[in-house]
C-alpha cells in the first residue's frame, strides 16, 4: 500500500467579476483528484483577505484552500495537474496562485499562520511570500498575469492551518422539506462537526434548530461549526447570511 500524505492546497485570484470564480476552481481540482485516484479531499474553506486599493484583486480578493489526503507519490503530478489547469482556466485579466503544503513538513506553522493573518490586514508583496514558501519548503507558484496571486493562495494555507477563519464553500443541503432538526441530526452532516453560539457554547443534542436562509458553516477551533443563536422566542435558528459576512 502507498504511504499516504496530508496536503492543503490553495489557490487566489483566478476569476474576474464575469468568470466563475476562485471556488469553482477549487472544486474541480479537489474533484479531479478524486475522480484520478489519487486521494480524498475535505471541504473548502473561502478566506476573506484585506480589500484596499493597492491590493489588485479581482472581484473579492478571497483565496479557496481545501485538504487533502493522497498517495505520496502523487504529489508531483498534483501540482503539476494543478497548474496547468489553473494556467489553462483562470480568467483573463486575473493573476493565479497555487500554494500546496505538505502538512507533516512543514518547519514553522505559526509563522505561517501569523502570515495568513498579516493578509487580512496588510498589503504584502511576492517577495516575501516567495521567502515563507522556501523556508516552509511549499510549493508556490504562478500562472498567469503579476502572478501576485500566490500571496493569497499562500495566506489561504495559513488561514486554514490556523483554523478559526474561513467559511465552507458552498451551502448545506438537507433532503426534503424540513427546516427544523435535532442538534444531533445536523452533526450527521458531514460539513458539520459542531452546533454553536457565536461565544462557542455548543448546544444539547437534544434541541430543536430551524434552518433559516441558506445554510452557510464556519471554520472555528479546527472545526466545521453551525452558528445558531436564539430567536425572541426562545427558539434556536441559524444565524442569517447578513450576520455571517464577517466570517
Amino acid at each position: 500500500m502507498d504511504a499516504l500524505m496530508k496536503i492543503l492546497i490553495s489557490i487566489d485570484d483566478t476569476d474576474n467579476l464575469e468568470s466563475c470564480g476562485t471556488g469553482e476552481l477549487a472544486t474541480q481540482i479537489s474533484q479531479t483528484i478524486a475522480e484520478q485516484g489519487w486521494g480524498t479531499c475535505s471541504y473548502i474553506t473561502r478566506h476573506q483577505l484585506l480589500v484596499h486599493p493597492d491590493v489588485p484583486y479581482t472581484s473579492h480578493n478571497s483565496a479557496m484552500c481545501f485538504e487533502a489526503t493522497i498517495d505520496a507519490d502523487k504529489l508531483g503530478a498534483i501540482i503539476d495537474w494543478s497548474s496547468q489547469f489553473l494556467a489553462n482556466n483562470s480568467a483573463e485579466g486575473s493573476d493565479p496562485g497555487l500554494c500546496v503544503a505538505v502538512v507533516d513538513a512543514l518547519a514553522d506553522v505559526e509563522a505561517l499562520i501569523a502570515y495568513g493573518q498579516r493578509a487580512k490586514l496588510e498589503v504584502l508583496n511576492k517577495t516575501l511570500a516567495y521567502q515563507m514558501a522556501v523556508e516552509n519548503g511549499l510549493h508556490l507558484s504562478e500562472h498567469g498575469g503579476t502572478g501576485q496571486g500566490v500571496i493569497g493562495a499562500l495566506a489561504g494555507i495559513g488561514l486554514r492551518l490556523g483554523g478559526m477563519d474561513g467559511r465552507l464553500k458552498g451551502k448545506v443541503a438537507f433532503s426534503g422539506d424540513r427546516v427544523t432538526f435535532m442538534a444531533e441530526e445536523l452533526k450527521d452532516h458531514p460539513w458539520i462537526d459542531a452546533v454553536e453560539t457565536e461565544e462557542g457554547v455548543a448546544v444539547s443534542d437534544s434541541a430543536q434548530v430551524m434552518l433559516m436562509d441558506k445554510v452557510k458553516v464556519v471554520r472555528l477551533r479546527h472545526q466545521a461549526v453551525l452558528l445558531v443563536e436564539q430567536n425572541e422566542q426562545g427558539q434556536w435558528q441559524t444565524l442569517t447570511r447578513q450576520k455571517l459576512k464577517k466570517y
